[in-house]
């Protein structure tokens, strides 16, 4: 597992590439350039791993694309010891940035062999979520809410109900909307009943899947 200066360059010049493209957040620009993100691919792509790209990772998912990844953190505006609901887990990408930025990470993954993986290579990275899981996203993790926020690294046909649940007062559920491509949804929870809907124009992401048993 190695980590050269020539990667870190590469991260670099990616970094500047999400600016170019609107990423603003400094914090997340940083996390994007300590990420060693070669390491969280099959290594025949590795030659790609710093191009604003998504790549296949196995079990028909992906890893997604930089600027998708700095995207959803940037409007989850982290603060240090969040408490934040990643469902789909996937590579550990985005999982990783989210750490790096101080949250406290509960993540959730419905592929069995990426669950394994990543659970394996996290801390190998020195990356240590609070809570890896291996179960049905749209239940999201009842017993460990409310969070802080909810990531949805996947496409929804719907925003899950237990989702919006499990959300506290004030907190942020960032979610890709829709069937073969995804409006960006941002709900923010005002009281008990209410949240306010927010769209940030179109994306594609995997779907998110649902245990039908």
């Amino acid at each position: 597992m190695k980590d050269t200066n020539k990667h870190q360059g590469l991260r670099n010049q990616l970094a500047k590439v999400l600016e170019e493209k609107g990423i603003t957040d400094k914090n997340v620009l940083e996390a994007i350039k300590k990420i060693p993100r070669h390491l969280f691919l099959n290594s025949s792509f590795e030659d790609f791993a710093y191009q604003d790209k998504a790549f296949p990772i196995g079990a028909g998912q992906t890893i997604s694309q930089p600027y998708t990844v700095a995207f959803q953190s940037q409007l989850l505006d982290v603060k240090k010891e969040d408490k934040i609901l990643e469902i789909g887990t996937g590579s550990g990408y985005q999982t990783a940035v989210l750490c790096l930025l101080g949250a406290k990470v509960y993540s959730v993954e419905r592929q069995n062999e990426l669950f394994k993986t990543t659970s394996l290579l996290l801390p190998k990275l020195g990356i240590r979520p609070k809570h890896l899981s291996f179960g049905d996203g749209y239940k999201g993790l009842p017993n460990h809410a409310p969070f802080d926020s909810i990531i949805v690294t996947a496409g929804a046909p719907i925003i899950p109900k237990p989702l919006m649940a499990q959300l506290k007062i004030g907190g942020k559920l960032v979610i890709p909307v829709g069937e073969k491509e995804q409006i960006m949804t941002m709900l923010i929870r005002k009281n008990e009943t209410q949240f306010e809907k927010h769209e940030f124009g179109d994306f594609k992401f995997v779907p998110l899947l649902e245990n039908k048993n």
